[in-house]
């Protein structure tokens, strides 16, 4: 028998010995599969608002960065949005060639605001990138998807149609 399988064995009984443990593990792994479930609709509905208020021009595209079992990936940015620039016309870039880029944070449920650390990993990323936005998206079940955009280290309320 392997010591993996013995520390498993062992782990298996005090759980079966100490209900406490069984009920705090259950309450753990609920909370956790209400903050997942929180997270996927947060980004669903940020993706929904891009689309749905769309100004004229190039339609934007919405990337999800995923990680192992459609969990959350690592990193800052949770989506990007992009689209092609028809603004620009400088030979010998003609026009549709570039992109316009939107960085995204989404927060669900009771999750905090980014942390200053979190802000300044935001600012370099956007400038490695050269997005046009950093933004915030804010969804509470039951209640409206709330956009902020980062303006000089504060988080300013934004309409849809303002950032896209």
């Amino acid at each position: 028998m392997s010591l993996l399988l013995v520390v498993l064995q062992l782990d298996e009984f005090a759980l079966i010995k100490n209900p406490s443990m069984n009920n705090d593990k259950a309450k753990w792994e609920k909370a956790s599969e209400t903050a997942h479930r929180t997270s996927r609709w947060a980004k669903t509905m940020t993706k929904w608002l891009i689309t749905k208020n769309c100004k004229n021009g190039a339609k934007w595209h919405v990337v999800n960065f995923v990680g192992t079992a459609n969990s959350e990936s690592r990193g800052v940015v949770d989506l990007i949005a992009i689209r092609k620039d028809h603004r620009c016309q400088n030979p010998p870039i003609k026009i549709g060639d570039l992109f316009e880029v939107v960085l995204i944070q989404v927060k669900g449920g009771c999750a905090p605001f980014p942390t200053p650390e979190d802000i300044v990993r935001l600012k370099k990323v956007a400038k490695h990138h050269r997005a046009q936005a950093v933004v915030l998206s804010e969804w509470k079940p039951k209640k409206r998807l709330q956009l902020y955009l980062l303006q000089r280290n504060k988080w300013i309320e934004a309409s849809p149609r303002e950032i896209f």
